[in-house]
C-alpha cells in the first residue's frame, strides 16, 4: 500500500477524525471540564495549568470549528461568555468516560 492510499484512508477513518479534532495541548482538557458544565474563559484559565490566553483563545476556536463546544454570549451585566458542549460533543462524553476507565 502506497503512503498517499494510507493517508487518503485515514482521512476518512472515524477514529482519526475524532483524534484530529481533540488533538492539542488543552483541547483534552478543556473537553474534560466542558462535561461538567458550562465554562467561562476566566475560569478555564486558572483550571487548566499552564495556559495562557492566547492558547487558550485557539483550542477553544478549534473546539467550536469542530462542533464540539458552543460559544454562548451572555448578554447580562457584566456581559460574558460562556462555551458549552454540542450535541456532538456530548455524544463522545461515553467514549472519554471509557477511556478513563483503562486508566
Amino acid at each position: 500500500m502506497t503512503t498517499k492510499k494510507m493517508s487518503a484512508e485515514n482521512e476518512t477513518c472515524p477514529a482519526q477524525a475524532l483524534l484530529k479534532m481533540l488533538s492539542g495541548k488543552w483541547k483534552p482538557e478543556i473537553f474534560r471540564l466542558a462535561t461538567k458544565g458550562p465554562l467561562r474563559f476566566s475560569s478555564l484559565l486558572r483550571e487548566v495549568a499552564g495556559s495562557n490566553k492566547q492558547s487558550l483563545s485557539v483550542a477553544l476556536k478549534e473546539l467550536e470549528e469542530a462542533k464540539l463546544l458552543q460559544k454562548v454570549i451572555i448578554r447580562e451585566k457584566p456581559l460574558h461568555i460562556e462555551y458549552n458542549l454540542t450535541e456532538n460533543g456530548k455524544s463522545l462524553i461515553p467514549i472519554f468516560e471509557q477511556l478513563e476507565s483503562l486508566g
